[in-house]
């Protein structure tokens, strides 16, 4: 007798149940919510004699009621449920991690992309030790599992658990693979309208924010011209009425304060001409090197930072990459940079410079560079407020508009993005810019 495959082919061609079919059109169209859904399919599969375990896991939505499910880590959300004679349980014990639950790295390889029908534990491959390990701790002979995953974007997994071994049945490949698409597309659904709610926030926020700025511009604009157009009358009156001693006297008195009214009036206008450069359509999104961008405004900084005795590190993958307009990625970064070597403490200091892969919050795939200090840091007060206009909690004698983080802010949320930073007093703070990954197509 020769023994079974232990993949079996799941590449089938035969009509669904009709309660899988039928199920289905419900997920499509929306009359169940996706918990409803999930629970639905759970109970339509649990009605097949084999299996006696159905699992789902999500790890990019949260499920709305939380009831029966246990979270995995920060992340993964899963559920699993049983025949009602079974006392078996995959689940990971109460409060446990992500690391207690069933990895099988050789199945959830395949599992990525193709429906997996295993067989029997038994015959899986010396390379699928600890698939079996695990399998044969928790009783299970065989399953059938698979992704759900759309477009790149993977949201969870479906598995179906047996403690039996054999083939399985035609029909449960079937309505597996109808099902399994159904439940992926709702959740595609599902993430194509929350991403659009969080563009439309972002936009609110975004135009709210614009005007918070123009508000504050006109205020701290008018502070120092009142000052310049004051002074100067003074001097101009000083000049038609008294004499040249007066007018010396005057230039000596009011001199110094128009000049400080200038500089820092031209201050606001260098970060709001820099913004206005970030922010135009010159240049189109592009890919861009992360290692490239830091490298530039590494370069840029070297005076102020030997100036200032701070020594500055980089330390970036070459393969990240962002997808956005460079200018205004660079000009963010010039801004998170400059603040961190300002703000360095009196014996100079440090700042470190590294990116990183990571996963948003619609599970698209992001880009994050930090730009670390060791200054004086801020409270949890301060930082509340530090990406307001013109908040500024540095030395008067230190340069600055107070607008660097607030239009860094306003760039990074037009490319898609975002600024974000944390901070210990006396420690240092770290401040981030997320971006967009860069993705290359798939022709």
């Amino acid at each position: 007798m020769i023994d079974p495959p232990v993949l079996q082919d799941t590449v089938v061609d035969g009509p669904v149940t009709s309660r899988a079919a039928r199920l289905a059109a419900s997920i499509f169209t929306g009359d169940a919510t996706l918990d409803e859904a999930v629970a639905l399919m759970a109970e339509h599969f649990l009605s097949e004699p084999r299996v006696e375990i159905v699992t789902v896991v999500f790890t990019s939505f949260v499920p709305a009621d939380q009831a029966g499910w246990a979270q995995l880590g920060g992340r993964a959300w899963v559920r699993e449920w049983t025949r009602h004679s079974s006392t078996r349980s995959l689940l990971p014990e109460p409060g446990a991690g992500p690391e207690a639950a069933l990895s099988m790295p050789w199945v959830s390889a395949i599992a990525r992309t193709q429906v997996v029908a295993l067989t029997d534990r038994d015959l899986l491959p010396p390379e699928a030790a600890q698939d079996h390990e695990e399998l044969a701790r928790t009783g299970v002979r065989s399953l059938v599992t698979s992704t759900l995953s759309s477009q790149g974007a993977m949201f969870g997994s479906l598995s179906l658990v047996s403690i039996d071994s054999g083939h399985w049945p035609q029909q449960v490949l079937q309505d597996f693979r109808h099902l399994n698409a159904a439940i992926t597309a709702r959740l595609t659904l599902e993430q194509s309208r929350r991403s659009l709610a969080e563009a439309i926030e972002a936009g609110a926020e975004a135009q709210l924010a614009t005007q918070q700025l123009f508000g504050a511009v006109g205020h701290e604009l008018r502070t120092p011209l009142s000052a310049i157009l004051g002074y100067t009358e003074g001097l101009l009156d000083d000049a038609e009425h008294g004499s040249a001693d007066d007018v010396t006297t005057g230039m000596k008195r009011d001199g110094p304060v128009i000049v400080r009214s200038c500089e820092r009036l031209l201050t606001i206008v260098d970060s709001l001409l820099g913004a206005g450069r970030a922010m135009s359509s010159d240049d189109q999104r592009q890919e861009i090197s992360l290692a490239d961008a830091v490298a530039d405004v590494i370069h840029w900084h070297r005076t102020p930072a030997r100036t200032a005795g701070v020594d500055m590190q980089a330390v970036v993958d070459p393969s990240l990459a962002a997808w956005g307009h460079p200018s205004a990625v660079r000009q963010v970064l010039a801004n998170l940079l400059g603040n961190a070597i300002a703000h360095h403490r009196p014996t100079g200091g440090s700042v470190h410079l590294t990116a990183e892969a990571l996963v948003g919050e619609s599970a698209k795939p992001m880009v994050r560079i930090v730009v670390r200090d060791d200054g004086p840091g801020l409270t949890p007060e301060q930082l509340q407020h530090a990406f307001e206009p013109f908040v500024r909690f540095a030395a008067p004698t230190t340069q600055g508009s107070g607008l660097g983080l607030s239009l860094s802010r306003t760039i990074a949320e037009r490319e898609g993005g975002a600024v974000r930073g944390e901070s210990t007093p006396g420690t240092g703070s770290s401040f981030w810019l997320e971006l967009p990954a860069y993705v290359p197509r798939s022709d």
